[in-house]
């Protein structure tokens, strides 16, 4: 599978990696998370190149997931504003974020926690069923294809046949 293709699988979580699944728009994601929205400040907070940052904010913006609004006429600059789309993302960054303050923190700590408005308190993101309420565990969760999946014929090409063991010849003895 091509890094270009994976936009056009049927496959939910091969189509949003190309969308997000390198670094450099995850990390611009992140930024604009929290409420990074001009280019100079895009860059000074990565420290990305002109070039690359610019083509990440570009696939953002066509993919929808960030909107291009002027807010200088001279010379023409742009914020970039998350979408509904890019706002949608929020549930994934932060199950990366707890997956890293999990596994990769140092004797520090986390090196930022966040508070819910509504309540005042810091938190851990969590996953739950949309239905019963109850946390989501990998184990506990099965798959099966939905009206978007390949047809069962379609679905994957047919496994090679094991190599057959070579056979030693025998010494004499």
């Amino acid at each position: 599978m091509k890094w270009d293709d994976l936009e056009e699988e049927p496959c939910s979580l091969a189509r949003t990696i190309g969308v997000i699944g390198d670094r450099w728009s995850l990390l611009i994601l992140r930024e604009c998370f929290l409420r990074t929205r001009r280019f100079e400040g895009f860059q000074s907070a990565l420290g990305i190149t002109r070039h690359l940052l610019a083509e990440r904010l570009k696939k953002l913006v066509r993919q929808g997931v960030l909107r291009r609004i002027p807010y200088q006429e001279s010379p023409k600059r742009h914020e970039y504003i998350l979408t509904q789309k890019g706002l949608d993302l929020y549930p994934v960054m932060m199950a990366l974020v707890h997956w890293g303050d999990t596994h990769m923190v140092d004797e520090r700590g986390r090196p930022l926690l966040h508070e819910h408005r509504k309540c005042g308190k810091t938190f851990d993101p969590v996953m739950i069923c949309s239905e019963c309420g109850e946390p989501l565990l990998a184990k506990e969760v099965h798959t099966h294809p939905g009206p978007g999946a390949r047809s069962a014929s379609a679905k994957l090409p047919p496994p090679d046949k094991p190599a057959k063991p070579k056979r030693r010849k025998q010494a004499a003895a």
